[in-house]
């Protein structure tokens, strides 16, 4: 308990820092609308955020090793806010897309920062505790974000102050606390190749993990406004989705270390294809059942990236596993940059159902996939433990290393 109350400035600016940057997506989208953007032009934006997230999974931590971590946090959230603020100042699509690649920066610049600051702080003993209240100050205030869009006006100065207020306040629990910080760990190299190197399959499913979760998250609003919702069940639709994940994780996690990794990444992807469908079929029965939807759709969804690294983990050693890490990240970013624009034009082209469609037709190319990769070799008997990953920096690895040993 000791070391969770001396590492709870860390968590709270992770909770603020959440608030605002998990807000900004749905609200740039319902703000586009209201805009008279093209759904192009907003699929654009959740592609930028997703570009500005990969730089600054690079940039973080040699930054942090130039200025240190508490100057490093001070700057990313100065980006986010500043690209924040500026979004009623020049009203234009293409000027948001600039902005939304500052708010990425600042996501990935923090997150690196954090989770270097907790690994730092923790040991064998301690590290689970840890990691556990990580994950649940993150989801837990991503789903509060999520609800809290319904009660902000879209296009209106005050939404985004609001947003830009929380992501000033992250700086403050990190500026003020009295732990010492941490020597900067030298930057993880990143091999995109030791991702297929060790598991090919776990490579594919990271990547439909970030198409996945990229073109929900960003172009869901869009969905929910063509389908009929208001704002605040917009809202509901994508919080519920987030609350279907985190009750994933436990039931998910305990199959996955008691069966062939492979057949749960199949059966995954096929509930999750069954989820996309019936979220197909009930969009005109009313939000009840939408809602219905999205939480089946996150409950099969969201634990596909962290059964895909423990996967990939199972061939592995722990030397390497940090640059595994990093390896696993960036595919995710792979998925996760051009999915809003592709599924935001699908839907301008073929209707809303077409966002559900492209991520079916992802989930089918895993199973696909993940029977290929019966015929080539056997699954490892040996499991690495599952652990819930969160898609934040390159520097998980080093917080999740000594755990996987």
């Amino acid at each position: 308990m000791r070391i969770i109350i001396s590492l709870i400035a860390l968590f709270l600016s992770v909770i603020l820092l959440q608030l605002s940057s998990s807000g900004i997506g749905p609200l740039d989208a319902l703000s586009g609308l209201r805009l008279n953007f093209s759904k192009f032009e907003i699929g654009l934006l959740g592609s930028s955020h997703f570009l500005g997230f990969f730089i600054g999974c690079w940039w973080a931590p040699r930054l942090m090793g130039s200025v240190g971590h508490s100057r490093a946090f001070a700057a990313f959230t100065s980006l986010g806010a500043i690209g924040i603020l500026t979004h009623m100042i020049i009203v234009d699509p293409y000027a948001w897309a600039i902005m939304r690649i500052a708010s990425g920066l600042c996501v990935a610049g923090c997150y690196t920062i954090i989770e270097a600051w907790l690994n730092d702080k923790t040991d064998n003993k301690t590290r689970g505790r840890v990691m556990g209240t990580y994950r649940v100050a993150d989801m837990g205030a991503s789903m509060f974000a999520q609800l809290f869009i319904g009660l902000l006006e879209p296009a209106h100065y005050v939404s985004y102050n609001l947003l830009a207020i929380m992501c000033c306040a992250a700086i403050l629990p990190l500026a003020l606390t009295k732990t010492s910080q941490p020597i900067t760990p030298k930057a993880p190299r990143l091999r995109p190749k030791l991702a297929f190197q060790r598991s090919p399959l776990a490579a594919v499913g990271v990547i439909v993990a970030g198409l996945t979760a990229a073109s929900f998250r960003m172009v869901g609003p869009i969905y929910g406004e063509e389908i009929g919702l208001e704002p605040n069940q917009i809202g509901y639709f994508l919080a519920i989705s987030v609350f279907g994940g985190a009750i994933a994780q436990y039931p998910v996690g305990w199959i996955a270390d008691k069966f062939d990794r492979r057949w749960v990444l199949i059966n995954l992807s096929l509930s999750a294809i069954v989820a996309c469908s019936f979220t197909i079929l009930v969009s005109d029965n009313g939000a009840a059942y939408i809602l219905f939807g999205s939480f089946l759709f996150g409950f099969f969804t969201w634990p596909i990236f962290s059964i895909s690294a423990a996967h990939a983990n199972d061939f592995s050693n722990s030397e390497e596993r940090v640059e595994l890490s990093a390896a696993l990240i960036f595919f995710y970013a792979v998925g996760a940059i051009a999915s809003p624009l592709i599924t935001a034009h699908l839907i301008d082209s073929f209707g809303p159902e077409a966002l559900f469609t492209f991520i079916l037709i992802g989930h089918l190319g895993l199973i696909i996939f993940g029977f290929l990769r019966f015929r080539v070799r056997p699954t490892k008997t040996i499991r690495t433990p599952y652990v819930s990953i969160p898609r934040t920096s390159f520097a998980i690895g080093r917080l999740l290393r000594r755990s996987r040993k």
